[in-house]
């Protein structure tokens, strides 16, 4: 429902969920099912390899193949809902991860449940085209926007710490089928709060979709996903990954031409490329490396035994899950920080200031590494950056995009991010590849420390670099701080 002149009769109806809080209420909801995916599953792996009776190490395929679906489905996803509608672009996904979710629930082998997490990805695109959403319904109010996105970031790292605790309460005391129901049944709950609490804003155009476009970017993405993967099992200097890897960039520039030539296409790469809205996208794309790639590294390294390698933690499970859990928490306080210190400092602000504290927290590893209290120091300064990043990031790219774009730039966002963080991801684990401590045999199972702190420098150059894209070119958010 739209209010308008000629419609006097709608805008009376104080039950139509129209008012932009009630929307962002329902929407929490769809969050709430995101934080369910992105924290329960985390202290279930292990039981998960078991019940699939696969290696630990074979874990790491859930993340390689969601990340490539993810990368596939949000441009086209994205662009989909300046067409068609974003509510029912949200619908749609939903539709699709709750049904992944419930096929991971029940996958007899692994083969079925890589497939089916593999498709859960598609959650993705939610909270991008929940600020498409939320942009549109406040015509274009920047203050409002931000107010939304800190909300709906806020409320999606809570649900993650509360689906991790569940999880692990739960761990010994339910099979695994019935383990696994519980964020499926979570993200199905989210499909009648977007039916009957999201209503849709009426599109300004309706081109055709980019087919061809669509097919192009599609294989240059599963090629560029695909030597990456080839890469982290093969190494560098693999035929396959090298040849895949070119095979992307050709393609990459064979699309890029396709699409130039296009007067609607679905990458509109002369937005993405305007003085506005490439700062904002570089910085999506650096801001995955550290938020995507480090996750794994940060864990085995606090996990790591000093006295067998010289360097590390030796924290245990729960010591983990206490460093996780504060930087989630502190991912939570910087997202709902935004709208204040956008008023403060202006949104453009807010992004450097997001931009510098990841760089200060992963640089701050590179002395400050011994104990405990220095790895949560770091990760709780990256935590506030990273959660400025994310909630402002869709918001600004929102307002920098005309509005028959909205919902692509803010894809585009998460996009970025992912790649950035597959990329990444690939070369951390070229540089932990290698091994180097005080006893060799006893630590061959070990990255070396010089790995790790590669690793670390290359998180902090990364957010230091986006700092210093968003000061020299500050785009027209800059000019307000609501």
């Amino acid at each position: 429902m739209v209010h308008n002149a000629a419609a006097p009769s709608v805008d009376k109806k104080p039950s139509a969920f129209a008012g932009i809080g009630a929307i962002v209420g329902f929407l929490v909801c769809v969050e709430i099912a995101s934080g369910a995916l992105q924290g329960y599953y985390t202290p279930l792996f292990t039981d998960i390899a078991r019940n699939l009776s696969i290696k630990d190490a074979d874990v790491n395929w859930f993340e390689a193949a969601q990340l490539t679906v993810s990368a596939l489905v949000v441009p086209i996803l994205a662009r989909l809902g300046d067409t068609i509608g974003h509510r029912k672009v949200l619908l749609l996904a939903t539709v699709v991860t709750a049904i992944a979710t419930w096929a991971v629930a029940f996958a007899p082998t692994f083969s079925t449940f890589l497939v089916a997490w593999a498709f859960a990805g598609f959650y993705v695109v939610w909270l991008p085209l929940e600020i498409a959403i939320i942009h549109r319904r406040t015509k274009g109010d920047p203050h409002r926007t931000r107010m939304a996105a800190a909300v709906l970031v806020f409320a999606l790292e809570i649900s993650v710490i509360v689906a991790a605790l569940t999880a692990g309460g739960l761990a010994t005391s339910l099979s695994m089928p019935a383990l696994l129901s519980i964020p499926a049944i979570v993200v199905t709950l989210a499909i009648p709060a977007i039916w009957f609490g999201v209503p849709e804003v009426p599109i300004e155009s309706r081109p055709a979709l980019d087919l061809p476009g669509f097919g192009l970017i599609t294989v240059a993405l599963a090629l560029l996903m695909g030597g990456l993967i080839a890469v982290r099992v093969d190494g560098p200097s693999s035929i396959w990954a090298i040849g895949l890897l070119v095979l992307a960039v050709a393609m990459f520039v064979a699309f890029g031409r396709f699409e130039l030539r296009q007067t609607e296409p679905l990458v509109d790469l002369r937005i993405l490329g305007a003085t506005r809205q490439w700062p904002i996208q570089a910085t999506a794309f650096l801001l995955g490396v550290s938020v995507l790639g480090a996750q794994i590294p940060l864990s085995t390294f606090a996990r790591t035994d000093p006295d067998v390698t010289g360097y590390g933690l030796g924290a245990t499970a729960a010591s983990v899950s206490t460093i996780i859990g504060l930087y989630v928490i502190t991912l939570a306080i910087g997202a709902l920080s935004l709208p204040l210190l956008a008023k403060l400092i202006t949104a453009h602000g807010a992004l450097v200031v997001g931009a510098a504290l990841v760089g200060l927290g992963y640089l701050m590893f590179l002395p400050l590494h011994a104990v405990l209290w220095q790895l949560m120091l770091n990760m709780a300064i990256a935590g506030l950056g990273s959660g400025l990043l994310v909630a402002a990031l869709p918001a600004a790219a929102a307002a920098e995009a005309p509005v028959t774009h909205t919902g692509f730039v803010t894809g585009m966002t998460n996009m970025t991010k992912t790649v950035g963080g597959a990329i990444a991801s690939s070369i951390f684990a070229i540089a932990l590849a290698t091994t180097g401590s005080i006893d060799a045999d006893a630590a061959q199972n070990h990255a070396s420390l010089g790995g790790y702190m590669t690793v670390f420098a290359i998180c902090g150059a990364s957010a230091v670099l986006a700092a210093l894209i968003l000061l020299l070119r500050r785009p027209r958010i800059a000019s307000t701080g609501h």
